[in-house]
Formats: structure tokens, sequence, C-alpha cells
């Protein structure tokens, strides 16, 4: 019998799994396909945004904190299995937690990779979302980092004759790197500026470079754009309610916004026509879909 569907995506820290591609895997859940987070971090060194959440209770016990949030956020989604690689946050470049001792940043490259690989076949995914190498004027050390350890976790992990011991060789299909379009910026953008709104999207965002002719894939969230919202809503350190960039349009208009996710192929390119609209594509037909 083949393998069911599975999605595992590796994100750097909570509330990365809500701002990106949240409403793609609230999709493939519904569709009875496998979805799994591996998430690197516990977020130690993220600021408390929410003004509510500022008290002396939630900062000595942030990393306890975080983590409830991120079992909420993911059960909203619908991630059925969350993940924690074990490193601490790295913080913000050139911070000192950069140099924290068990921060991901300063971690073995080969064991940090060695972790992914055990899940990798653990789980047993098709689809692997990651990070591009080339992440705007973002580049935070664990950002980077899940880049650069997805990879090499990939070609490990399928590898039957690499360390037996993390488990039974896996192949992953396809792998793609998640990302915020120009044409959603743009978009999202106007719709301030017609609803006579002030619009969070400074030229900072705007003079970004136009890098969308490298997307390849498509997803529609039609239906499922409002779990990116509720997701974020559960990051209730990280994520302040009142914020214009993440809230500041009506629901019903931001819904309609805009209505893919989109992603890049990295590998796997032998599977599929270019572009596409399905992260499984090329796939089904050969793969058993869990029910």
């Amino acid at each position: 019998m083949s393998e069911p569907l599975c999605i595992l995506t590796v994100h750097a820290h909570p509330d990365d799994e809500a701002s990106k591609g949240a409403a793609t895997i609230a999709r493939y859940r519904a569709e009875g396909i496998r979805t799994v987070l591996v998430c690197c971090t516990g977020g130690e060194e993220g600021d408390i945004l929410n003004p509510a959440m500022d008290r002396a209770e939630v900062k000595d016990n942030l990393g306890a904190v975080r983590r409830d949030e991120l079992a909420k956020a993911a059960d909203i989604i619908g991630y059925e299995t969350v993940h924690m690689l074990g490193y601490r946050d790295s913080g913000m470049p050139d911070s000192d937690a950069n140099f924290h001792p068990e921060c991901f940043a300063v971690a073995s490259l080969d064991e940090a990779v060695d972790r992914l690989v055990v899940l990798l076949r653990l789980e047993r995914p098709q689809v692997v979302v990651t990070y591009p190498d080339e992440q705007g004027t973002y580049n935070h050390p664990d950002h980077l980092r899940v880049y650069e350890i997805t990879h090499p976790a990939t070609e490990r992990a399928a590898d039957p004759s690499y360390r037996p011991e993390l488990g039974e060789a896996w192949s992953v299909k396809k792998t793609y790197y998640s990302t915020w379009s120009r044409a959603r910026i743009a978009a999202r953008h106007q719709a301030f500026l017609d609803h006579g709104l002030e619009s969070p999207y400074d030229e900072r965002w705007l003079d970004r470079p136009d890098t969308d002719h490298q997307i390849t894939t498509r997803v529609s969230i039609e239906g499922y754009a409002h779990v990116r919202r509720e997701g974020l809503l559960a990051h209730a350190t990280q994520i302040d309610p009142d914020s214009k960039f993440w809230f500041g349009l009506p629901p019903d208009v931001d819904e309609t916004i805009h209505t893919v996710d989109d992603y890049r192929l990295a590998r796997g390119h032998e599977y599929s026509e270019l572009p596409e609209d399905d992260l499984f594509a090329g796939l089904r037909a050969a793969v058993e879909i869990s029910s």
C-alpha cells in the first residue's frame, strides 16, 4: 500500500507557522492530508508586542507561554502533529542572544540536520515547505538556519546508508520555499487605500525587489484565509490584536485579497509541469490520501 500524503513544514519560531502558509495547511488538512509542523526554536527572544500580555508572570515564563500559544495556533490551523527541534531562539542579528550556547544559530549544523532527518524519516512527507536562502531585509539567524538545515536533511534522510539508526530511509519528493509575493503586498496596500485607511506598507515594503517571476506554485486558499488571522491571534504575546499590519482591514475584506498562497518549487521539478496550483501536483495519482 502506498504511503498516505503528508506535508511537513519547517519554521523557525512560534508564530511563523501562522504568518506563512497557514491557510494552505488548513486546506490540505480538510482534504485528509497529514499535516506536520517542525518548529526549530521556542521563541524565547521574541518581543512581547501585545500590551495586555506585558506582565511579570508572562515574562518569567515566556518559553512555556509560547509553547502553549503554539499548541493553540497549530490546532486552529490544522496541524495534526507538532515537533519541537529543541533549540533556543537566537534573537535578532547582532544581539547577545546570538551567542547563547543553546541557541539554534550556534548549534552544530550536523546535529541540527540529523534532528530533522529523524523527523523526516518518522513522518515520511512527500512535500516539505521551508525558507529560501534570500530572505530580503529580514535576515534573522534562525530563519537562515532553517534554510541551511532543510536541504541537507532531505538528502541524508533519503540515503539508506546514512545513519540507519535514525530511522528507515525516506525520500522527500518536493521541497518548496514559502514567500510573501509582491502581488500580495501591492493588493493589500491598495485595499487600505481603497477603504480610506492608512496603509502599514511603507517604502520598506513597496520598494522591495519584485521576485514574483520566481513563484512556481499558487495554492488557492478560498474559504481558508481566515485561518491566518485566527492562528496569529492565538500567539497572544507576539501579536498585537490592534496591529494595523495584520488586522487593519475588515476581515471580510482581508479574506478576499490575493486568495492564493505563493510558493517557489526548490526541488522536485521532475514531478510536475510549471506553473502549479497544488504542492502535491504530480504526486496524488501515486499516493493514497488518508481518511
